[in-house]
């Protein structure tokens, strides 16, 4: 999606029981030197989806609004989010025409792949009292 004038800060919506988001999320925190990325963890129960979606809708694919609205999804979040940062370098390939039926099939395979993913790979650094066993991640239970 091509925005000419971002209007800044892009607000990212991301999936905070996820601890292969959570590593993208620490990683954005690390480079958010100009403020222009809010990030809101839409599993927390006082957040609301945006109007139309439900939390399952939010949570399926990436989601991220501008301060005037404008609403991006998928790889389109994943590459703005990234500009806000200053990883322009790293996700321009998203931005590229002739590519863009291959990144959205990409996409949509990581979205699916995701909860597997986030079993087999280890990341460090994510919390270690979270546990992926299904299609959702979710704490670890306590034993007594």
């Amino acid at each position: 999606m091509r925005i000419n004038n971002p209007e800044w800060p892009l607000t990212l919506y991301y999936d905070g029981e996820c601890p292969l988001c959570l590593r993208e999320i620490r990683m954005f925190q690390g480079r958010n030197h100009k403020g222009r990325l809010e990030l809101v963890d839409i599993t927390q129960p006082s957040v609301m989806p945006l109007p139309g979606l439900t939390r399952a809708d939010m949570l399926d694919c990436l989601h991220a609004q501008f301060r005037d609205g404008k609403l991006v999804t998928g790889i389109d979040a994943t590459y703005w989010s990234y500009m806000s940062v200053g990883l322009d370098w790293l996700v321009m390939p998203l931005n590229w025409s002739w590519a863009r039926p291959f990144w959205l099939w990409a996409y949509r395979q990581f979205c699916r792949l995701r909860p597997t993913l986030a079993r087999i790979i280890p990341m460090p650094g994510a919390d270690s009292d979270t546990i992926c066993e299904s299609d959702r991640c979710a704490p670890k239970k306590k034993r007594n």
